[in-house]
């Protein structure tokens, strides 16, 4: 039986994608800091799928937790087919006024934790010729974000990183996809103290959702997936909009109403 771990499995597109995966049968690796939540989702999984569901509660945030979460995961004798990097958040504010403690760890989450668990689990991947990764970005990967300097900037990362392994993979039998979903509703926007802004009054899609879309295409190997036809539509719009433009309108759908 193949095994998933998924990142951030304790809300949002995390459960989704938690729910998606047993369904189809995989045992799962869940990671979160919540522990609490991740054994009730847990409980959940194994009484509906009939699958093994473990749990190791681990804050991303921290340096080396990657590598100690990946010598957990080899300690349970478990092999990893399939790796959702799912964990991230944002941090709102003019940059020079945000906590710089929040943004380092942010990019801890974001990029390092990510970049780390596949650098960890990818080679065993092609070793196998068998494997997938789904990288969770976002629409923000595709412009500058003004208030949201650093983690439009870091989701920007995600995309490049994700495309450029789905290149260098091809014909090993592992395959590479980036998710970007645009507003949905997971909890980010309040973690984020985005509750007010324009960008979530409107056109929030729901994690369920989203996280099927992701899973069809990372099911079908594709690279790349834009959630939302209007989502996508406006990603595509970026590339013909001078990016100094795209910055301001970034800045003003963000602003509060």
């Amino acid at each position: 039986m193949k095994t998933t771990l998924i990142t951030g499995a304790s809300g949002g597109l995390g459960v989704e994608f938690a729910k998606l995966f047993a369904a189809d049968g995989y045992d799962l690796v869940l990671v979160a800091r919540n522990q609490e939540r991740l054994q009730a989702l847990a409980k959940e999984l194994e009484s509906t799928y009939n699958v093994a569901a473990h749990v190791i509660a681990t804050d991303l945030s921290q340096p080396n937790a990657a590598t100690m979460l990946v010598e957990e995961v080899r300690k349970k004798n478990m092999m990893i087919h399939t790796l959702v990097n799912n964990a991230g958040f944002g941090a709102f504010g003019l940059f020079h006024e945000t906590p710089y403690d929040q943004e380092k760890q942010l990019l801890q989450v974001n990029i390092t934790a990510l970049t780390d668990l596949t650098k960890l689990l990818l080679p065993q991947m092609v070793q196998r010729k068998s494997g997938a990764i789904l990288n969770v970005a976002s629409t923000a990967s595709f412009q500058p974000g003004p208030l949201m300097a650093v983690y439009y900037a870091s989701k920007a990362y995600v995309m490049n990183f994700s495309l450029a392994l789905s290149v260098e993979l091809k014909g090993t039998g592992v395959t590479v996809t980036c998710l970007c979903p645009g507003p949905t509703k997971t909890g980010f926007e309040k973690n984020a103290h985005m509750g007010t802004s324009r960008l979530f009054q409107k056109r929030v899609m729901d994690a369920a959702t989203v996280s099927q879309i992701g899973y069809r295409a990372l099911k079908s190997g594709r690279p790349l997936v834009v959630a939302g036809k209007l989502n996508a539509f406006g990603a595509f719009m970026t590339r013909f909009i001078p990016r100094i433009w795209v910055a301001r309108i970034a800045r003003q759908v963000q602003v509060p109403r």
